[in-house]
C-alpha cells in the first residue's frame, strides 16, 4: 500500500511517502527550490518521494492532503463577510490564488502525479494529531495541537490509542495562540510565518514588563486553558497586517520596522508574550491530562516549534513523558496526512 502525503498552498509545502505504514520518504520543498518556506505544489519533493520508494505516481493506491481546502475557503468567505467592507483588499488579494488553484487539489493532484485513484482530504488538526502520535513510541497517548489556523480550528487536544486518534476538544478562528504570537512577531519588526524563532530568542533578553496588560486586554486566558482574544486590537481576521490601531496604542507606538535597531521594548514584548504562551499551554495541559487520565502527551501544529514552552511543559511533570513532531509545522501535515490515511 503505497500512500503519498502531501501539504501545500499556504506555507512550508512538502510530500511523504508511507508503505505499509512505513515513512519511507519525505522532504519539504524548499529543500529542492532553495525558496525559504515554498508554499508552492511540491512537485519536487513529489517526485523526491517517489525515487526513493522505487516508484512512479500511477503506483500509489492513495494521495492524502493535509486539510479541507472547500472548508477553509468557507472560513475565509464567512470572515469576509463578518468584517465587510473591511476586509476588501485582503479578499481581493486573495481570491485568485483561491479560484485558480486553492479549491482544485484533485486537478492538481491528477495532473502533476498522473494520478486518478482514491485521494483523502483529513482535516488539518487531524494531520497534525497524526503526525504526533502515530511516530511517537506510545501506544495510548494524548495529544495536544497548536496553531495559527486550519480550517477553522486553531486548537485540538484528544487521545491516541492504537490506530486511531480522537479529537474531543477544539478552540476556533480567530481565537488562536499561534495568531496571538505572530502578531507579536509582526509588531516587533519580524516576518510572519518566520520570524517566531527570533521572538522566542529575543525573550531572554527582556522583561515579561506587558504580561499583564497583555492578560488584562487582549487575551482571556481561562484556568483549563481555553481563551479568547479581543479582536479589536488585531487586524488579522481580514486585513493585510497582524495587528490594528488599538494594539499599537496600547503598546506605545508603530510596529518595529523591519531590520532596524532592536531595543529594550522589543525584548520586553518577546518575554511578555512568550510567557502568556507557556502560561496557556501549561493550562492546556493539565486539562488534557484531567480529562484524559494519559500520562504520555504528544505535541503538533506551529506552536509546538516553541522549545521553551515544550521544556517549561515538560519540567512542570503535568505529564510523564512527552513526544513532539520535529516537523511540527506544516510540513509536518504531509506525514500526518500520510499516517491519517493509512
Amino acid at each position: 500500500m503505497n500512500i503519498l502525503g502531501i501539504s501545500a498552498f499556504y506555507h512550508d509545502s512538502a510530500a511523504c511517502l508511507v508503505q505499509d505504514g512505513r515513512i519511507v520518504a519525505a522532504a519539504q520543498e524548499e529543500r529542492f527550490t532553495r525558496k525559504k518556506h515554498d508554499h508552492r505544489f511540491p512537485a519536487k519533493a513529489i517526485k523526491y518521494c517517489l525515487k526513493e520508494a522505487g516508484i512512479a505516481g500511477k503506483d500509489l493506491d492513495v494521495v492524502a492532503f493535509y486539510d479541507k481546502p472547500f472548508l477553509k475557503f468557507e472560513r475565509i468567505l464567512e470572515t469576509y463577510m463578518q468584517y465587510a467592507p473591511a476586509g476588501l483588499a485582503s479578499f481581493i488579494k486573495a481570491m485568485p490564488l483561491w479560484l485558480k488553484q486553492k479549491l482544485w487539489i484533485k486537478d492538481v493532484i491528477g495532473k502533476d502525479l498522473g494520478f486518478e485513484g482514491t485521494i483523502l482530504f483529513p482535516e488539518h488538526h487531524e494531520s497534525h494529531a497524526a503526525s504526533a502520535f502515530f511516530p511517537s513510541p506510545f501506544q495510548d497517548a494524548a495529544f495536544l495541537t497548536m496553531d495559527g489556523v486550519g480550517e477553522w480550528t486553531t486548537t485540538s487536544w484528544g487521545e491516541g490509542r492504537g490506530n486511531r486518534i480522537t479529537l474531543l476538544g477544539e478552540i476556533p478562528f480567530p481565537h488562536s495562540l499561534g495568531l496571538l504570537y505572530s502578531a507579536f512577531t509582526y509588531y516587533t519588526g519580524f516576518r510572519v510565518n518566520s520570524g517566531e524563532y527570533k521572538v522566542m530568542g529575543l525573550a531572554p533578553y527582556g522583561e515579561p514588563k506587558y504580561k499583564d496588560v497583555i492578560l488584562d486586554k487582549i487575551v482571556d486566558l481561562k484556568e483549563d486553558g481555553s481563551f479568547h482574544l479581543d479582536m479589536s486590537y488585531f487586524n488579522y481576521a481580514a486585513g493585510l497586517t497582524m495587528t490594528g490601531p488599538k494594539f499599537h496604542a496600547l503598546f506605545g507606538g508603530p510596529p518595529r520596522q523591519p531590520e532596524s535597531e532592536l531595543t529594550q521594548r522589543e525584548m520586553d514584548l518577546a518575554r511578555s508574550v512568550q510567557e502568556v504562551t507557556e502560561e496557556a499551554v501549561i493550562r492546556m495541559a493539565r486539562h488534557v491530562r484531567k480529562e484524559t487520565g494519559l500520562s504520555k502527551i504528544c505535541l503538533a501544529g506551529g506552536v509546538a516549534l516553541n522549545c521553551v514552552a515544550n521544556g517549561v511543559l515538560l519540567r512542570s511533570g503535568v505529564f510523564d513523558d512527552l513526544w513532539i513532531q520535529p516537523a511540527a509545522g506544516d510540513a509536518g501535515g504531509a506525514l500526518g496526512a500520510a499516517l491519517f490515511a493509512w
